[in-house]
């Protein structure tokens, strides 16, 4: 009688143990899921900033690696400055103030395109000639496998008189530097080594 006792304290005891040791590694698991969710969370709340409006108002932002847009920012950078550098109206004014806004996206090269059209007269034609000057940029290539990055522009430019319109085509060559973000240059880019490749009469066509 007492030897089986003592078995039923042994087998207790051994169903006590195993227990403890499922109770202790569920507590584990339990531990070790809470602790993930939880950095998890921590992790997305960082991706969130909070911008305030004036004072006015709380906005939810998304944050990304800058790297991941720096492709986009760029065409965008060179699409504006063709933009402000081409858009012409017979306004000497105006003329000046787009010249002057696409120098912040550019180094001296473009400033040197914009004096060799100056003497040549180009501007002084479109004011005394009333004729305005618009683009259409149809694509900007960007070479990002090397630092500058090398960028090719395909435009066309469209020369619009009384009474007919010259559509040319333009295609401009330059590269890209990093530089400090303003509120001139927001995208951090300066386009330096500006050249024209192409720059032709396609058609004309009466208005």
């Amino acid at each position: 009688m007492e030897f089986k006792s003592l078995t039923n304290i042994e087998t207790a005891f051994r169903h006590l143990r195993l227990f403890g040791v499922v109770y202790l590694g569920v507590c584990t698991l339990l531990v070790g899921f809470s602790v993930w969710k939880a950095y998890s969370f921590a992790e997305s709340q960082r991706q969130k900033i909070y911008v305030l409006d004036e004072g006015r108002s709380l906005m939810l932002a998304l944050s990304q690696d800058l790297e991941q847009n720096r492709p986009v920012e760029a065409r965008e950078h060179v699409r504006r400055f063709h933009e402000l550098f081409y858009t012409l109206s017979p306004d000497k004014d105006a003329i000046e103030g787009n010249i002057q806004r696409a120098m912040f996206l550019s180094d001296r090269s473009a400033y040197t395109h914009y004096v060799d059209l100056a003497e040549q007269g180009y501007y002084n034609r479109v004011i005394s000639g009333n004729m305005s000057q618009r683009i259409e940029v149809d694509s900007v290539r960007c070479d990002f496998n090397a630092y500058p990055y090398g960028v090719t522009t395909y435009a066309r430019l469209f020369i619009i008189r009384e009474k007919s319109v010259t559509e040319r085509s333009l295609v401009t060559q330059g590269r890209l530097l990093n530089s400090t973000r303003s509120d001139n240059n927001p995208h951090g880019f300066i386009l330096e080594a500006f050249r024209v490749l192409e720059n032709r009469d396609i058609r004309m066509y009466d208005r």
